[in-house]
């Protein structure tokens, strides 16, 4: 990649990622227009590729883009402070709301990217996804109060019960064209989060306030 997009003020660098991470949201990898991309950024196609020198860095440049800005919510105090697996959770998830204020196609390019299949980019996200979610877990949860947890429950088996429960239902909302609610995702996964906790959580945890 072109150092020089980083030498873009930040607007411009912005407007760039968010117009291409539309484009990918919305198509598969193949059909998603670069001439589109470059208009709704309000650039010439030659100067994105100057950027980016092909269609699958600057794919692969916004996957690494939706890494960092997870891994940035890791280590700030508040969050070290929580030691309680479910308002870790609710906290995430407050996070990403903000975050998809920025950008609203980050939920739908992540879903992409996550079970992308028989793409020119499958084998690289493929080898990436692998790992990425044990090491966001582990960042996230390692100081997290297990004991909390019935004995026959596994906290990662939780977090991926819910992860997968969150992605069916995105998924049900794309094959439907009915929109992106944020909100009610929101209230959707608390709702969820809930059923989980009386499920898993020892019987004197229960009463705590969520």
């Amino acid at each position: 990649m072109n150092e020089k997009f980083f030498s873009l003020p930040e607007d411009k660098q912005q407007n760039i990622i968010n117009a291409a991470m539309e484009v990918f949201a919305r198509n598969e990898y193949k059909r998603a227009s670069t001439d589109l991309m470059a208009a709704r950024a309000g650039v010439s196609k030659g100067l994105l590729f100057y950027y980016f020198h092909n269609k699958k860095e600057l794919y692969l440049f916004l996957y690494n883009y939706v890494v960092e800005i997870m891994k940035s919510q890791i280590g700030n105090q508040r969050m070290n402070q929580i030691t309680d697996f479910y308002d870790m959770l609710s906290y995430c998830t407050e996070e990403k709301i903000k975050i998809l204020g920025k950008n609203p196609y980050i939920m739908e390019f992540s879903m992409r990217a996550f079970y992308s299949e028989k793409e020119e980019v499958s084998d690289s996200l493929k080898s990436m996804n692998t790992s990425l979610i044990k090491v966001l877990y582990q960042q996230y949860f390692s100081h997290i109060d297990t004991s909390r947890f019935k004995e026959t429950a596994d906290p990662y088996k939780v977090f991926k019960m819910l992860q997968w429960m969150a992605d069916g239902y995105i998924h049900e909302l794309q094959m439907e064209k009915t929109g992106f609610d944020v909100d009610l995702l929101a209230q959707e996964f608390e709702d969820w989060m809930d059923m989980m906790k009386k499920l898993t959580y020892k019987e004197e945890y229960l009463d705590e306030c969520h």
